[in-house]
Order: structure tokens, then C-alpha cells, then sequence
């Protein structure tokens, strides 16, 4: 069954993650380069993949112990939380070489290739996963991580520029290190009583 409280718990972490990851700033630099309509649509397939591949991992996960994968999920979302306080800001990657043109499928192909390799394993796909086993409720954390993600990359490649000057992204960093600092206590509470 769909639910909407674990869609949208799962939307603000993973938004939260996301903003201030390489993906906002990769499709910034793709979105003042080229169509933005094409560049979403590569994006926006390269994050389906990718979040299809966390809900395999995170229904793998919850074939594990309650109170182990409780102990896992929360030791995961800490070490999240630790590496988004002490990762340094990363520059969109700039050696990413597009078309010179902009016909659609090149477009989109570029923006695929582009975060299908730069998000491989990359944060929000392990949060995804732990959030998918923590919730057993695979179709809620998929709708609601997609939905963020598209959410992240829509704003970096739309309006990335304005976001940044109105919200710092060390203040954007500082508050999604807090949510999972939040549930991998919650986690690890749960597995300590559980």
C-alpha cells in the first residue's frame, strides 16, 4: 500500500542530500549549455535507474535481522551524515564533454551519461536503499526519492544560480547532515530496545 507520510519523509531527506551534491551543479552547467527540457530528460531517466537499483539493494537489506539491519541502517545514516559535514564543495564537473549541438538525443544522452556515472553509489543511492529497508514499503521511498531527485535536478538546471544566492549551501549541507545524524539515531535507538 502507498503511503504518503513515508513518500514525503523520504522526498526531504533525499532533497535535503541532494541539493548540495554534484548533481545541482552539473545540471546547472548543462542547463545554461544547452535546452534545458532536453537536458532534464537524461537526467530524469539516469535517476530512474538509479533509484531502481537502491530499491533492489534496499529490499536485499531487509531480508536481514530487525535488529541487526536497524543497526546497519542507523551506522549508515551516521556515516552519511558525518561525510556531509566534512566533505568539501565539489565543482560540477567540468571535463564533462558534451554535444556541440543541440539535437535532442544528443542532449539527453549527455545529461544520461553524465549522472548515471557521477551518482553511481553515490550518497542518496544508499540512503534510498536504507530507506527502503527501514520502511519495507519499496513504492513509497521509490516515488518519494525519485520526486526529489527530479526535484534537485530540475531546480539545478532551472534555477540553480538564484537558489545559491538566497540560501547558503553550507546552511542546505548543515540541515540534511542533521535529519540523517536524526535517523540513524532513531535507527540505532530502535536496534539497542528493539
Amino acid at each position: 500500500m502507498f503511503s504518503i507520510s513515508v513518500a514525503a519523509i523520504t522526498f526531504g531527506v533525499v532533497f535535503l542530500a541532494e541539493l548540495p551534491d554534484k548533481t545541482a551543479l552539473a545540471g546547472l552547467v548543462l542547463g545554461t549549455r544547452y535546452r534545458a527540457s532536453y537536458v532534464f530528460v537524461g537526467v530524469a531517466a539516469a535517476f530512474l535507474v538509479h533509484v531502481a537499483l537502491a530499491i533492489a539493494a534496499g529490499s536485499l537489506l531487509s531480508l536481514l535481522p530487525r535488529q541487526l539491519l536497524d543497526a546497519l541502517v542507523g551506522v549508515l545514516f551516521l556515516a552519511g551524515a558525518a561525510v556531509l559535514c566534512w566533505k568539501k564543495d565539489e565543482e560540477a564537473d567540468e571535463d564533462a564533454k558534451s554535444p556541440s549541438d543541440q539535437t535532442f538525443w544528443k542532449v539527453a544522452a549527455s545529461g544520461f551519461s553524465l549522472i548515471l556515472v557521477a551518482e553511481f553509489g553515490d550518497l542518496t543511492q544508499i540512503m534510498t536503499a536504507n530507506l527502503a529497508a527501514s520502511y519495507e514499503d519499496p513504492l513509497s521511498v521509490a516515488v518519494g526519492a525519485l520526486l526529489a531527485l527530479w526535484a534537485v535536478a530540475g531546480l539545478g538546471i532551472l534555477g540553480g544560480r538564484t537558489l545559491m544566492r538566497y540560501v547558503p549551501l553550507k546552511l542546505i549541507t548543515r540541515i540534511a547532515a542533521g535529519v540523517m545524524a536524526a535517523l540513524g539515531a532513531y535507527s540505532l535507538f530502535e536496534a539497542a530496545t528493539g
